[in-house]
C-alpha cells in the first residue's frame, strides 16, 4: 500500500467567497472529504496536512478585537487553536464520507508543534502578513507598544508580518507514526505546524512565525517514509507563462526542469513557487519518490497519471 501526504489548500476549507461560518467551513471541508475518502477507497494509505491562513487570521482579529474584555493571545497559541478547529472539522467530515462508504477508518488530529531555528535568517527579515489592516498610526503604535514588526500591504493598509522560517523538526513525530502504524488517518502539521524553538535547556517555546504548510509537508513525507506528496492547490497543472496567451501546461517534470523554470521566475512567490520547491525536495530526497501538484477534483485522477504535475528527480 503506498503511504501518501495530502497537503490541503485553502479552497479546500473555504469557498473564496462564502461566508466565514464554522457552518459554511464544516460544508465545505465535506464536500472535500468525499475527494479524501475516494482516495482511500483507491487503497492508499493517507496522512493529511492543511493551511491555516484565512482561519488563523480571523481568531487574531477576535483576540485584537476583544483585547479590552479579555487578554489575547499569542500568535502560536492562536496557531494552535486555528489546528483543534479545522481539525475537529476535518474528523467530522472525513468520517462521514468513510462511514458512507462502510469503511472504519479512525480518523484523529494531532496538535502538531514545529521546530524552527531561532538563527533562521527569515526571523532578520519578516515577511508574512498576519491578522487585520491597520492605519499607519496604529501600526507604529503596535509596533512601539508590543514590538511587532509591521509593514505596509500592497497599498491596503498597515499589517503585522511575522518569519516564514524552514521547518527543522516535527516534535510529536513519534506520535503521528505511532498513529499511522495502528491504521488512523492522522491529521498533522495543521498550518505548517505550530513554530517552535528550543531554549538554552532545550525546552521549547512557541515563536511568532508562519511555517510553509506545503514544505511543512515535505518535511513530513520524509519523516514518514512517504512514496509520494500531493500538493493541493487551485490549478490542474502547473503552468509556464501562467495566465498570458503563450501559457503552458506541464504534465511531467524533473527536479532539473524546475530549476531551470525558477531561474526563469515562471512561479510566484508565496503561490506556486513553495510548492514546487516542496516537491522538488521531496522528489530529491530518495529514489522513486514522486510529488504531484493539482486541484483537489483531480486529485484521484492525478494519482493515476492521467491530471495534474508530477514531479521526479
Amino acid at each position: 500500500m503506498e503511504k501518501l501526504v495530502i497537503a490541503l489548500g485553502g479552497n479546500a476549507l473555504q469557498e473564496g467567497k462564502g461566508p466565514a461560518t464554522a457552518e459554511a467551513q464544516l460544508a465545505v471541508v465535506e464536500k472535500t472529504s468525499e475527494y479524501i475518502a475516494n482516495i482511500l477507497q483507491s487503497g492508499y494509505q493517507v496522512v493529511l496536512a492543511h493551511g491555516n491562513g484565512p482561519q488563523v487570521g480571523r481568531i487574531v482579529l477576535q483576540n485584537e478585537s476583544s483585547v479590552d474584555i479579555t487578554p489575547a493571545m499569542p500568535f502560536d497559541v492562536c496557531g494552535a487553536m486555528s489546528q483543534g478547529m479545522i481539525g475537529y472539522h476535518m474528523q467530522q467530515g472525513l468520517s462521514k464520507a468513510l462511514r458512507a462508504r462502510g469503511i472504519d477508518t479512525p480518523v484523529a488530529t494531532i496538535v502538531t508543534q514545529v521546530v524552527v531555528d531561532k538563527h533562521d535568517k527569515a526571523f532578520e527579515n519578516p515577511t508574512k502578513p498576519i491578522g487585520p489592516f491597520y492605519s499607519e498610526a496604529d501600526a507604529k503604535r503596535l509596533q512601539e507598544e508590543k514590538g511587532y514588526s509591521v509593514k505596509e500591504d500592497a497599498g491596503r493598509g498597515w499589517r503585522r508580518v511575522v518569519a516564514s522560517p524552514q521547518p527543522v523538526e516535527i516534535v510529536e513525530l513519534p506520535v503521528v507514526k505511532a498513529m499511522i502504524d495502528n491504521g488512523f488517518v492522522v491529521i498533522t502539521v495543521g498550518g505548517g505546524g505550530i513554530p517552535v524553538i528550543r531554549n538554552e535547556n532545550g525546552d521549547l517555546e512557541g515563536t511568532a512565525a508562519v511555517i510553509d504548510k506545503d514544505l511543512a509537508s515535505e518535511r513530513l513525507s520524509e519523516d514518514i517514509d512517504a512514496d509520494a506528496l500531493l500538493i493541493l492547490t487551485a490549478v490542474e497543472q502547473v503552468c509556464l507563462n501562467y495566465g498570458k496567451p503563450n501559457e503552458q501546461r506541464l504534465s511531467h517534470i524533473t527536479v532539473a526542469d524546475c530549476e531551470r523554470y525558477i531561474d526563469e521566475k515562471h512561479f510566484a512567490p508565496g503561490s506556486m513557487l513553495p510548492k514546487i520547491q516542496a516537491a522538488m525536495k521531496f522528489a530529491s530526497s530518495k529514489e522513486g519518490r514522486r510529488a504531484i501538484i493539482t486541484s483537489l477534483d483531480k486529485a484521484v485522477d492525478a494519482l493515476a497519471g492521467k491530471a495534474g504535475t508530477v514531479i521526479t528527480l
